[in-house]
């Protein structure tokens, strides 16, 4: 129980997922995520409904920023893989299905609770309190009406009544955890002894009788599989790379269209001065508005000390003015384009010109930079090569249908394919069906190649696309069928197995022996190991087998003793000296364990709540979405 909830509950990855479907979009960019998710291209379905690859976009840039401000180095590789994409699709999945039982379960948000709720956000407090004031200039600066907040904010709050309810339904008795929770963390002092299997060898005889034997009993093992010889043509994205080109304009085009991206791990910290107008204000509101920041930047450029008073007493950015106008740390992405090219060129120390955005009129101070940031000629290379990919994906793309299509067609030979599309035919080695899997990495082409059509009647196997970007036809040019191996061929392999089970027998036998003396406390010339004290994550060197036995052990009198046997390896006894239950003498430690513990099992009770929703549902993935690059 305790190995399955690690499992769901720790991990960066969890912690994104988690960071998408709880409360995510509460205030800040709600709506323009709404608005911008309307992509055509379906990267899901969740019975029927889309999810736009726009959508899907997004949420992998807000799982970035939101990795970026809890201050983890983001590798844009790591952003391109299938495991990252398939975990921030989950969570809109997720997010979606909540939002479905939230509906046809009809959880309400009552007006007052609404109402509570909105007024200890700590986003509209001033001075300790709610002041509606700053929560009409919040709303405004980022285009919400008060109706859609609170509408959205209703909405999340419902999800989050569905997650506290399955939370609140966790029961464990407090003696059972601590049991459970004693053994978890408990540490033992423990030795161990091997009697090895090769130790016995040497004494060991086996007779060219008992050899032949073995053999006439085990025929059926010996069978040596059928094996086809193979010439194969491929169509693929690299194979194609030779055949497109990418200009210097078209490299630039490319970088700084995919400069959020492209930007190494580079953050900035600053600060700022905000004097704010409404997306409604008229040319005179806006003239105010800048003559007042005009004299502001005046006083800050005569007395740049003076920069953090100031933006106390005049910025109407709430959430930064208290602290003088500290923004944090960010990446590319992270802020509206004009405050991140501005500030993205900067130096510290320096303060910027007066900086127009859609929320007003800013006032920047570099205070710091952080990572490394990557400009257009070091990656110049590596972003043509990628962009010549990209186009070799897409030529790729235009020419599977006609290469299957070919292959098809003229099904007696590979030669039309090869010569259309100018790709050259290949012989194998004779390999199994096996083999042929491993070597090309698709059990479906294997199965194709072994097929009574491609075997006897000499045609094409069917283009396959055996990984992304890699399609393969082939054709059986010679098949040796499956038969017996001889004896001659066999009889040494026959000989090593037999002599290492009857030294495995011997080792048992002095292992078990060694045990029981052991636990008679009769003194033994043993070569235990030098002890070393392990808990179940550490095992301090000790081998799987040690660490899957240890904690069986008895330990009610010490020290204590258990042995088990491996095929092939020998005995080993296990010796442990002491044991230390940690948590005993660390009320404070196991009362923290204890929450933990419970709110692991919370975790747990939530995702097997979604699992079964997904279990009622009809989820189709678009796997090209997820192995494909460049997307986001």
């Amino acid at each position: 129980m305790l190995e399955a909830l690690r499992k769901h509950t720790q991990g960066w990855m969890a912690k994104i997922i988690l960071a998408l479907i709880v409360v995510p979009f509460a205030l800040f960019g709600i709506d323009s995520y709404l608005n911008q998710a309307g992509g055509q291209v379906a990267v899901a379905k969740v019975d029927g409904q889309k999810i736009s690859l726009q959508e899907f976009s997004n949420a992998v840039e807000n799982a970035r920023n939101y990795m970026q401000s809890q201050g983890q180095k983001v590798d844009p590789a790591m952003l391109e893989s299938p495991a990252f994409k398939q975990s921030v699709l989950e969570g809109i999945i997720t997010r979606r299905l909540v939002d479905s039982a939230v509906q046809d379960y009809r959880f309400r948000i009552s007006d007052e609770q609404l109402s509570q709720h909105i007024l200890g956000m700590p986003e509209f407090q001033s001075n300790g309190k709610f002041s509606e004031e700053t929560y009409n200039q919040l709303l405004t600066q980022n285009k919400l009406t008060p109706a859609k907040f609170e509408q959205s904010v209703r909405k999340d709050l419902a999800v989050q009544q569905v997650r506290d309810g399955l939370t609140n339904l966790v029961f464990m008795p407090k003696k059972v955890a601590e049991q459970s929770l004693m053994s978890e963390f408990e540490q033992r002092e423990v030795t161990v002894a091997d009697v090895k299997v090769s130790d016995f060898m040497s004494q060991v005889n086996v007779t060219p009788e008992q050899v032949q034997a073995y053999y006439n009993q085990h025929k059926t093992k010996f069978i040596a599989p059928a094996k086809v010889k193979l010439q194969f043509a491929l169509l693929t994205a690299a194979g194609l790379m030779g055949q497109v080109s990418a200009s210097d304009e078209e490299v630039k085009q490319f970088y700084d269209e995919n400069a959020a991206k492209l930007q190494g791990d580079e953050q900035r910290q600053a600060s700022h001065i905000l004097i704010g107008f409404s997306s409604t204000a008229t040319p005179a509101e806006k003239a105010a508005a800048k003559e007042k920041a005009e004299t502001i930047l005046k006083q800050v450029k005569a007395n740049p000390k003076s920069f953090e008073k100031l933006a106390i007493e005049n910025s109407q950015d709430t959430g930064s003015a208290g602290k003088g106008g500290d923004l944090g740390s960010f990446g590319r992405g992270a802020m509206v384009k004009p405050f991140e090219d501005a500030s993205f060129s900067m130096k510290v120390g320096d303060i910027s010109d007066l900086v127009e955005s859609e929320f007003g009129y800013h006032i920047i101070k570099l205070t710091g930079v952080t990572g490394e940031s990557s400009d257009f000629d070091s990656v110049k290379l590596k972003l043509k090569a990628e962009l010549l990919f990209q186009k070799a994906q897409a030529k790729y793309a235009e020419l599977a249908d006609d290469f299957g299509n070919t292959v098809y067609e003229q099904s007696g030979s590979l030669d039309p394919v090869a010569k259309k599309f100018n790709v050259q035919v290949q012989t194998s080695p004779a390999m199994s069906k096996e083999e042929v899997s491993k070597f090309f990495k698709s059990d479906r082409f294997a199965t194709l190649v072994f097929s009574d059509e491609v075997v006897k009647e000499k045609r094409n196997t069917e283009a396959v696309e055996v990984s992304p970007n890699n399609l393969v036809a082939g054709r059986v040019v010679e098949y040796t069928p499956e038969a017996p191996r001889s004896f001659d061929e066999v009889k040494g392999g026959i000989e090593a197995l037999l002599k290492a089970e009857a030294a495995g027998k011997l080792a048992q036998q002095k292992g078990e022996a060694l045990l029981a003396d052991l636990k008679a406390g009769k003194a033994t010339d043993t070569d235990w190991i030098t002890p070393v004290t392990i808990d179940r994550r550490n095992a301090q060197g000790l081998s799987d087998g040690v660490m899957r036995n240890v904690f069986k052990v008895n330990t009610h009198t010490l020290p204590a003793y258990y042995g088990f046997n491996e095929a092939n390896k020998g005995y080993t006894v296990i010796k442990v000296i002491a044991v230390n239950q940690k948590l005993k003498d660390q009320p404070d430690v196991a009362d923290r364990a204890f929450k933990a513990y419970q709110a692991a099992l919370g975790d747990e009770m939530s995702h097997a709540y979604v699992g079964s929703l997904k279990a009622k549902k009809d989820i189709q993935f678009n796997a090209k979405v997820l192995l494909s690059k460049g997307n986001e």
